[in-house]
């Protein structure tokens, strides 16, 4: 259990191989995208994107567990005037890997500010693309229910024979609700559009996501006790949002720089996590002063 609550300097392709197989519950990342962060990662080439993230893939493959979850956030880069298709093409070579494309989640930017380009607006959401081993993975849907909203006040108050029953779509779409479902419930599943705002503070980081955003799907997919890797940490955002939930996390980044900046992070939220001993035996540690738990420099 060494390789938990640490921060590893290095390529995620390397370290990765000394973590035991089926032992990470959640993989949570975003990767440097393509011919960006040249000054931190080498920016790597759209065309050469794809070969260069299938190394890394079939490790990522290897320690998550059967019913563990891969989230990708990710975003095609403009290329001459067009989207290139380095995404597209990074999917189909993960389901040839192995891979079932499982869901695309939307994470919409409520904070974008206004921009202008001569053929296309500003981007205000990026893609968080979910990957499975298995068709059967854990999934805990409760865990980020939402309020029901003003909408059930008035379209609950009087139900007709059709609200009552499963009512099929009047254009065949195959699609059916029952909208007695909803009686008495203050909550309910979300969709999978998430509205959030990005990272204001300055983590000095070039692309620091929301805590917000890995907190909610380690909440929808691991529970407390579980491992959350995050491959391409960064300035340590994923591994916060796991000791926050008590959960172990796992960070791994080729920049220096950027794992002094996670480590600090996570000394600064001086959290006490109940977790559990190699014989179940449950015990504390103090993150991350306990020798457990300390960091590696390379």
């Amino acid at each position: 259990m060494d390789y938990l609550n640490r921060i590893f300097l290095g390529d995620c392709e390397e370290i990765l191989k000394g973590i035991p197989e089926n032992s990470v519950d959640l993989i949570f990342t975003s990767p440097p995208y393509a011919d960006q962060r040249k000054t931190t990662y080498g920016g790597i080439k759209p065309d050469d994107y794809v070969n260069w993230f299938m190394l890394k893939a079939a490790q990522f493959q290897r320690v998550l567990k059967p019913t563990g979850t891969f989230v990708l956030n990710i975003k095609e880069r403009v290329v001459e005037g067009e989207r290139h298709t380095y995404v597209i093409q990074l999917i189909l070579k993960m389901r040839e890997a192995g891979w079932l494309w499982t869901e695309e989640f939307i994470w919409h930017k409520k904070n974008s500010y206004p921009g202008k380009w001569p053929n296309r607006f500003r981007d205000n959401w990026e893609r968080l693309i979910q990957f499975n081993k298995q068709k059967s993975f854990n999934m805990f849907q409760e865990a980020v229910m939402v309020p029901v909203g003003d909408w059930a006040k008035d379209r609950l108050a009087s139900l007709s024979d059709t609200d009552k029953i499963r009512d099929e779509s009047r254009v065949g779409s195959g699609f059916g609700k029952n909208i007695s479902n909803w009686l008495g419930r203050d909550r309910v599943y979300p969709n999978n559009v998430i509205h959030m705002a990005t990272e204001c503070a300055n983590k000095n980081h070039s692309a620091v996501f929301p805590v917000d955003l890995p907190l909610w799907f380690t909440k929808l997919f691991t529970q407390p006790g579980d491992v959350v890797l995050d491959p391409f940490i960064g300035s340590g955002t994923t591994a916060v949002a796991a000791a926050q939930l008590g959960r172990f996390y796992i960070g791994i980044d080729t920049s220096k720089k950027y794992v002094e900046l996670s480590q600090k992070r996570l000394s600064d939220i001086q959290i006490r996590l109940p977790l559990v001993a190699e014989d179940n035996t449950p015990y504390e540690i103090n993150n991350p002063s306990n020798p457990s738990s300390a960091r590696e420099e390379k």
